[in-house]
C-alpha cells in the first residue's frame, strides 16, 4: 500500500543545500586538502558572548521565556524594530506594522499565504532564491521567471510585460541571494511604482542588508507616506547576530495584512521562539558596533573575491556582495556535473547555477553560486588555487 502524496509537494525539487551535502557521502578529506564549503550562506560561529549571556540569563531566570508568547511577536522587539528602522529608513513604521516570525523563510511563506493561492502567479527574478520557488511550487502558485541581464539586475519594463490578471506579487531580494548584487534605490522605486499601478504587492527581502557595501539607507521606499499599501518588507536576524538556530525573522507590512499573517502563524508555529526574540532584542540594543565590524570583515572578503576572479583566467564574476559571488565558468560541461567533480577532485563544495534557474534558462549550466562569508582570507586564496588547477 502506498500512502497518498500531494502532487504539488511531489513536483517540488529537493532542498539544494541538503542535496549538495549528500555529495560528500563517502568522500575523505585530508589535512593537506580540507573541504572548502561555500555552499551555504549561514554563520558557523556562535553569537558574541554578551548575547549568549543574555540568552542564558533569560533561560535561567525568566519564566515567560518558556511559555507561549504573542503570535506576532514580543511587543518590546516590535517596538524596537519600529523605532530603529523608522530612523534608518527615514520613514514611519509603527509597531503594529511589525511581526516576528520563525526566520525569514517563514516570513516569506506567511506573507505569500495571504497573497496567492493555487493558480495565481508571482514574478521572481532569475537567478532566484530556491526556497522562494519551492514554497510557491508547494502551494500550486505559478512562478513566472523574470530573466536578468549580465548585471543580474531585474528590468521593470520586462517585468511589466509578464503581468497577467493572475499576478499577485513581485518578490525581490537585495542584496541578492544568489547573485550578490545590490539593487539601486531608483530601481526599487520603479518596481514599487509598477506594483502600485497594477495593485500588486512588492515583496522586498533584505536578509543581507547589514552586509551591503553602501553607506546610509539602501532605498527610500519607507519615506513614501503610503508605503504600506504596496510594500511588504522581510528581514532576518540570523545573519546579523548569528542566530540561525534560534530562527528569528521579521515582516514589516500594513496592520491589516499582518492580521491575516497572524492566522498563518498561529496555525504553523503559534508564536516565534521566545529566547530567539530575546536575543534579537538584546542584539539590536547592544551590538551596533559589533555588527559594523562583521560588515567590515565581509567587505574585505568581498574584495578578495573580486580580486581573485579578476585574476582567474576564463571565469567571469557576474555579481558579488553580502555573502555571495555569482560566477560563470569557462567549461563545456554543465555546472550540475562540474559541482560534483569539484568536490571530488578539489574538495570545493559550491552550488551550481542550475539550482537557481528554471530549466528554460540554460545559462544556469554555466553558473555557480559561491557563499564566501564563512571563508577567511586564507581559505579564499586556497579556493582560487584549486579553481586554477581544475580542468572541467
Amino acid at each position: 500500500m502506498t500512502l497518498p502524496l500531494n502532487p504539488a509537494m511531489a513536483a517540488t525539487f529537493p532542498p539544494p543545500v541538503m542535496e549538495a551535502r549528500r555529495w560528500l557521502a563517502g568522500l575523505v578529506f585530508t589535512d593537506a586538502k580540507p573541504l572548502i564549503n561555500v555552499s551555504q550562506a549561514a554563520p558557523v560561529d556562535s553569537p558574541p558572548l554578551g548575547l549568549r549571556q543574555a540568552l542564558a540569563e533569560a533561560a535561567l531566570n525568566d519564566p515567560q521565556a518558556h511559555l507561549y508568547g504573542p503570535v506576532l511577536g514580543l511587543p518590546a522587539l516590535r517596538e524596537e524594530i519600529s523605532a530603529q528602522w523608522s530612523v534608518a529608513y527615514g520613514g514611519t513604521i509603527a509597531p503594529s506594522q511589525v511581526a516576528i516570525t520563525q526566520g525569514c523563510n517563514q516570513a516569506f511563506t506567511a506573507v505569500m499565504s495571504t497573497l496567492a493561492g493555487a493558480g495565481d502567479e508571482v514574478i521572481l527574478p532569475t537567478p532566484w532564491y530556491f526556497n522562494h520557488k519551492m514554497w510557491l511550487d508547494m502551494q500550486g502558485v505559478t512562478t513566472v521567471p523574470l530573466a536578468t541581464g549580465p548585471d543580474l539586475l531585474p528590468d521593470p519594463e520586462r517585468a511589466a510585460s509578464l503581468i497577467t490578471p493572475r499576478t499577485r506579487a513581485i518578490a525581490l531580494v537585495s542584496p541578492n541571494n544568489p547573485g550578490g548584487v545590490e539593487y539601486p534605490a531608483d530601481l526599487l522605486a520603479k518596481f514599487r511604482d509598477l506594483c502600485r499601478a497594477h495593485d500588486l504587492a512588492l515583496i522586498l527581502d533584505e536578509t543581507y542588508r547589514d552586509f551591503g557595501s553602501r553607506d546610509g539607507r539602501p532605498h527610500d521606499l519607507f519615506t513614501d507616506p503610503e508605503w504600506d499599501n504596496v510594500l511588504i518588507h522581510l528581514y532576518s536576524f540570523s545573519k546579523a547576530y548569528r542566530l540561525t538556530g534560534h530562527r528569528v525573522g521579521a515582516i514589516v507590512a500594513s496592520a491589516p495584512r499582518l492580521a491575516e499573517v497572524e492566522k498563518f502563524l498561529d496555525t504553523v508555529a503559534i508564536c516565534p521562539s521566545q529566547l530567539g526574540q530575546i536575543g534579537a532584542l538584546w542584539g539590536m540594543r547592544n551590538l551596533g558596533e559589533w555588527v559594523a565590524g562583521e560588515r567590515a570583515e565581509i567587505l574585505r572578503r568581498r574584495a578578495a573575491m573580486i580580486n581573485g576572479f579578476n585574476a582567474l583566467e576564463g571565469w567571469k564574476l557576474l555579481g558579488c556582495g553580502a555573502y555571495f559571488a555569482y560566477v560563470e565558468h569557462p567549461f563545456a560541461a554543465s555546472s550540475a556535473d562540474l559541482a560534483k567533480r569539484l568536490v571530488q577532485e578539489e574538495a570545493v563544495l559550491m552550488l551550481p547555477g542550475t539550482m537557481f534557474q528554471p530549466d528554460s534558462h540554460p545559462e544556469g549550466t554555466r553558473q555557480f553560486r559561491i557563499a564566501f562569508a564563512n571563508v577567511d582570507a586564507a581559505g579564499i586564496a586556497e579556493m582560487f588555487n584549486r579553481l586554477k588547477v581544475f580542468r572541467g
